[in-house]
């Protein structure tokens, strides 16, 4: 996971996990709707990788129930119930299906419809509120859309979800092109478009460094280009300090002195982010045990709500 991922949704999470019940799913199942890309042993690491990675940036096990997909079957068998009311012209309207589409010449059934699969994933626990970065808008709108159509043909049966967005960083761009976000898939391919959670300083340092900017030395927020907006929004939000505090540290300043101090911003937010992680990774044992115990926890409300559904629809 990279910075936009910890701002944009992980950083949320944390901030607001003692003010509700939480669930936090790992998706490994969405992740084999491109087969070709995931091995087994790469999953199961990939697994671990991510829980690790929400523990040290700060979700707590003990107050939070954090699991993999794959172990709470009520996951899949939703989604089929789902799948049956969902209109195909939903699905083709997607936006990350539209543009993943687009770069493949055959696409998967599983790349079609796994935003069934993720409204399964929210609808089971009766979620109220899910915390997304504003890319994933749309497929909160989705969820509400498929809860309402089968509440139409079969009852009320979901909770409808909000989405819940923070008001600056929900969408963190990338650093060698702020007209598109931050993404995994195009951190792993290219040199300087991501900072990842776990990036030694000297790597992380060399990114901001690259970063675009524009010629000029405009460092205020309703005026800066795209790519300058990009690094004031990062200092923003993991400083805490208003905009107009911001805006006054850099008046007078250049582009050189946001990307210095971004940088130091950003070693200091990410350093117990590391060690954490680096320590739960030596102990695949405590990681495991933590993914069973939240599913232990979370499988009867799914069972429960899964039930709910199934009654509706004369299955059960």
């Amino acid at each position: 996971m990279h910075i936009g991922n910890y701002i944009g949704a992980l950083s949320v999470w944390v901030k607001n996990q003692s003010k509700y019940r939480n669930i936090f799913c790992i998706v490994d199942l969405h992740a084999l709707t491109t087969p070709e890309t995931v091995r087994s042993d790469y999953l199961r690491l990939k697994v671990r990788e991510f829980a690790a990675l929400y523990i040290a940036c700060g979700i707590d096990p003990g107050q939070s129930a954090i699991f993999v997909q794959s172990h709470v079957t009520a996951h899949p068998e939703l989604a089929w119930l789902l799948n049956c009311v969902t209109p195909v012209g939903w699905l083709e309207r997607m936006t990350q299906y539209k543009v993943k589409s687009s770069q493949q010449q055959s696409v998967s059934t599983g790349l079609l419809d796994y935003p069934v699969l993720q409204a399964a994933d929210i609808l089971l626990y009766d979620t109220n509120l899910v915390p997304v970065g504003e890319d994933q808008r749309q497929h909160i709108e989705l969820t509400r859309d498929i809860a309402q159509r089968f509440a139409s043909l079969y009852g009320e049966t979901f909770i409808l979800p909000e989405a819940l967005i923070r008001t600056s960083g929900a969408r963190i761009m990338g650093l060698d092109d702020p007209t598109i976000k931050m993404s995994k898939s195009l951190g792993e391919q290219r040199a300087g478009h991501s900072i990842g959670l776990v990036d030694e300083p000297d790597v992380l340092a060399r990114a901001v460094a690259r970063a675009v900017t524009d010629p000029g030395r405009e460092l205020r927020f309703d005026q800066a280009s795209a790519g300058v907006l990009n690094l004031l929004t990062m200092y923003e939000v993991l400083t805490g300090e208003e905009r107009p505090a911001v805006e006054a540290r850099f008046e007078g300043c250049g582009y050189g002195d946001l990307k210095r101090d971004l940088t130091e911003v950003l070693i200091e937010t990410l350093a117990p982010i590391r060690k954490r992680y680096d320590e739960l990774m030596t102990d695949p044992a405590e990681l495991d045990g933590i993914l069973r115990a939240g599913a232990e926890r979370v499988a009867p409300i799914a069972a429960a709500t899964l039930y709910r559904a199934k009654l509706a629809m004369g299955c059960a």
